[in-house]
């Protein structure tokens, strides 16, 4: 059984997105929302940094040439956080109703986003959503009729992508081509039952297994590559949201958490929050950042 301890409590009411920093050797996320953060946290140093967004922040990634693009309700915009100056780079496709969530950089340094259509789920047909790739200075659609995009993970190999579309408790498997980033063949990789809470964020290890923060059921989940459920370790907090490897050898797992109302399908024993770390076993892949 892996010790799951908290690595920093941060009282995050929507921590998501946590991405390791070889290069800073740092854990970088963001508290989507009361209020709207980007955090950065040196474990070694235990120096920890907040920029505070101008509207709700879905995610971020590393860029190739330096600073950060973010995704922002509105749209993706350039971030550097030495000054904390922001630059918009391409509109939101969205209407209003519907803001940027999780995004992530396939293998080849491509930038990929997903939305969330706030009116689900008071709304449960709500679906304004899609998924998209950056294309330049324009966000092209991709994959129409999502509520909230999340699951987005890639493929050590770079063939393969995975994304959710939460409300439907299952994840979907697409190839992609490495050349062009079109996406082909998609169908059913892992899909819950009743009972065993919902689909948030992901992240990929080194022999290909998916790692499934699993919402509401205070537990990650591992599939193997031909999505068979490899193993289930169960949390003391009961929504976790994302998960990403760090740590000077890419071992540490590092899990972010919520404080969204949510029916709870454990009973907790730790707070959700902070972010928390364990040791699975299981060795990362190292991020690629945006090329363009």
């Amino acid at each position: 059984m892996a010790e799951i301890r908290v690595a920093y409590d941060a009282g995050n009411h929507l921590g998501e997105t946590p991405i390791w920093s070889a290069a800073e050797q740092a854990l970088w996320w963001v508290n989507c929302e009361h209020p709207p953060e980007l955090h950065c946290w040196h474990p070694e140093s235990g120096e920890h940094r907040i920029w505070p967004m101008p509207q709700r922040i879905g995610g971020f990634v590393p860029k190739a040439s330096g600073g950060l693009l973010v995704a922002l309700a509105d749209g993706v915009y350039d971030f550097e956080p030495e000054g904390g100056s922001l630059s918009l780079r391409a509109p939101t496709p969205f209407p209003a109703h519907v803001k940027l969530h999780e995004c992530h950089c396939d293998r080849q340094g491509r930038f990929w986003v997903g939305g969330y259509d706030h009116r689900f789920p008071a709304d449960s047909t709500a679906a304004d959503a899609a998924i998209c790739r950056l294309n330049g200075d324009r966000l092209a659609v991709v994959i129409k009729g999502i509520a909230v995009a999340n699951g987005m993970a890639f493929s050590p190999d770079g063939r393969r992508m995975y994304v959710a579309n939460s409300p439907k408790r299952g994840v979907e498997a697409y190839d992609l081509d490495p050349d062009t980033g079109a996406l082909s063949n998609g169908r059913t990789f892992l899909t819950l039952k009743d009972g065993e809470g919902f689909v948030d964020g992901a992240t990929v290890d080194a022999e290909g297994g998916y790692w499934l923060a699993n919402v509401a059921a205070g537990a990650l989940r591992r599939y193997r590559p031909d999505g068979s459920l490899d193993r289930i370790i169960a949390l003391p907090f009961s929504n976790p949201t994302k998960p990403a490897f760090g740590g000077p050898d890419l071992k540490t797992l590092y899990v972010t958490s919520t404080q969204l109302a949510m029916r709870a399908f454990m009973e907790p024993t730790a707070p959700n929050g902070p972010v928390y770390a364990l040791e699975p076993g299981e060795m990362g892949v190292e991020e690629i950042p945006f090329a363009g």
